[in-house]
């Protein structure tokens, strides 16, 4: 089935009624990649949705869940673990942030980030590449670095989720192949209308990174409405088609 809408980059394990909005999002001709913060979410989620033709869920190591240790020993084997079975994955990254890590974190999200991406580089298919949805907060050159010396530059997709690096990072991460999903959050700011200018078309993805909280209830419907208002804004500096060419950029990931 072909979708109009795609969110490559949401929250449903956050949504305490999840399965319920992805039935509601098939009929609304939307369809999601589900990002999961931990390998258990990644589990449970898994396990609520079932086989779906509108929903692909990714393993996720977030790098918050790292940082504090919510994700522990345990979890990070299970995560690496995981990876071998499916080709998706997120959300995974780095976070350089005080705001939102504890301080002297930087190493063990990297030697996490970079076992996830080394295994990503070894695995992937290249008939079926493997799709990562990457967070890098104050980290988008050393989360390239990675990527890079892991080879998933060249044998996986590698979305970077709401992007805010700077401007040479943008350039670097654009001439690696990268691709990058916009939501309206980053186009409510000047700098993320002026990347969004700048990023090629057949590159360009969106998403919308909600539910805005975890546990409650939430809606396929305002979903569907925030995507619309990205493209809506999407429309007004890139191509009039802006709609049918980043439905079909992520349809060759999710279908591809």
């Amino acid at each position: 089935m072909t979708y109009d809408l795609y969110d490559m980059h949401c929250h449903l394990g956050f949504m305490s009624n999840a399965p319920e909005v992805l039935h509601d999002a098939k009929a609304l001709g939307l369809a999601v990649f589900a990002n999961t913060v931990t390998p258990g979410e990644y589990e449970i989620l898994c396990h609520q949705l079932g086989p779906n033709p509108n929903v692909r869920v990714g393993i996720g190591l977030h790098p918050w869940w790292v940082a504090d240790g919510r994700c522990g020993s345990e979890q990070l084997e299970r995560a690496y673990e995981l990876v071998h079975t499916t080709r998706y994955i997120g959300e995974i990254g780095l976070d350089l942030s005080p705001r939102h890590v504890p301080k002297g974190s930087e190493q063990i999200q990297v030697a996490a980030f970079e076992t996830i991406t080394g295994i990503c580089g070894e695995t992937s298919d290249p008939e079926a590449r493997k799709v990562l949805s990457i967070h890098s907060v104050r980290s988008a050159n050393l989360a390239l670095d990675i990527l890079e010396r892991t080879n998933c530059l060249a044998t996986c997709h590698c979305i970077f989720h709401w992007f805010s690096g700077t401007s040479d990072e943008l350039h670097r991460a654009v001439k690696a192949g990268c691709w990058f999903s916009i939501n309206e959050m980053m186009l409510r700011t000047r700098r993320g209308r002026e990347y969004a200018r700048q990023i090629p078309n057949s590159r360009l993805l969106t998403e919308t990174d909600l539910p805005p909280t975890e546990g409650e209830a939430f809606s396929a419907t305002e979903v569907v409405s925030s995507l619309e208002r990205t493209l809506a804004q999407l429309e007004e500096f890139c191509a009039k088609d802006v709609r049918s060419v980043v439905a079909h950029n992520a349809r060759a990931l999710l279908e591809g």
